[in-house]
């Protein structure tokens, strides 16, 4: 996938878990999803990568974060919104990309 592009998705994800602060249980859940999703990176990717490697692992990745999330969900919960969840976890993983730049 392209870096650039793969990019503005994952910006788009943190947006989308920013704009739901208004909603306290939404913003919490969501954030949870992140952090779930995250540690998932970090065992697919490890911790010395580019943003090209990242952008790989990227695809695919709405797939197996909705199983994660699926799996982690408590019975009585909505369901997980993988594809924010994932995007807003890359965004943050991009950040320790050997070639991170803003």
């Amino acid at each position: 996938m392209n870096v650039e592009l793969a990019r503005q998705h994952w910006r788009e994800g943190t947006r989308n878990v920013e704009a739901a602060r208004h909603d306290a249980q939404r913003y919490t859940r969501l954030n949870a999803q992140v952090d779930a999703v995250s540690a998932a990176l970090r065992r697919r990717v490890g911790q010395t990568f580019t943003l090209a490697e990242l952008a790989d692992a990227y695809e695919g990745a709405e797939d197996w974060a909705r199983m994660l999330l699926e799996d982690a969900r408590p019975e009585d919960a909505p369901p997980p919104d993988a594809a924010t969840a994932a995007d807003a976890a890359f965004d943050l993983y991009a950040r320790r990309a050997t070639d991170y730049a803003p």
